[in-house]
């Protein structure tokens, strides 16, 4: 299984999000952006990629472990930025930005402890990506509308285990469909 741990914003959160990404889609050369749906909006913590489906049981337990040892926290949407030239533009995260970070190391931890290979570490940079592009971009004023957006705060009380399922169909601009497989209260969530 294609699997990754997440934290999903809430449905008025996303709405809020589609309200902004609708108006980012009216600029100039919106048309050449693959937008991403309100279905693939999260913020990856971690990556796994391919998982034996041996190695899921003990990621789930460890999974859980992290989720249990960090507290509920604060976070909204705010602002925005890219990678890779226009590669892929994002909104960005306030809050409670420290213990996002924990939440995505113990992640990382949890899948590296259970056997799936990780790859080399990276610092994590709290991402929601709402556009990607095969090639080059210039998204300076996508960014430039972004930095005036902020969400409504909420507070993340649960980690998520999704699965990817990758397009089968070859048709343009089909998304991956994601499916929550697990999720884990926060702390003293729930």
């Amino acid at each position: 299984m294609r699997l990754f741990a997440a934290v999903l914003p809430p449905e008025d959160v996303t709405s809020e999000l589609a309200a902004e990404v609708a108006e980012l889609r009216k600029l100039p050369g919106a048309d050449g952006l693959r937008w991403t749906g309100r279905p693939g909006w999260h913020f990856t913590l971690a990556f796994y990629g391919e998982v034996d489906d041996d190695l899921v049981p003990d990621l789930s337990a460890r999974l859980e472990r992290a989720a249990h040892r960090t507290a509920p926290f604060p976070l909204a949407l705010r602002g925005g930025g890219q990678f890779g030239h226009g590669r892929a533009l994002w909104a960005g995260a306030e809050g409670d930005l420290a213990t996002l970070r924990l939440l995505a190391d113990r992640s990382e931890a949890a899948a590296r402890k259970a056997g799936v290979p990780m790859g080399e570490h990276r610092r994590y940079k709290a991402h929601l990506t709402v556009a990607r592009s095969r090639s080059a971009v210039d998204v300076r004023p996508y960014v430039a509308t972004l930095d005036e957006f902020t969400s409504r705060t909420w507070t993340v009380g649960e980690l998520a285990l999704v699965r990817s399922n990758l397009p089968k169909s070859g048709v343009a601009g089909e998304q991956p469909r994601y499916e929550v497989v697990a999720r884990w209260p926060l702390g003293g969530a729930g």
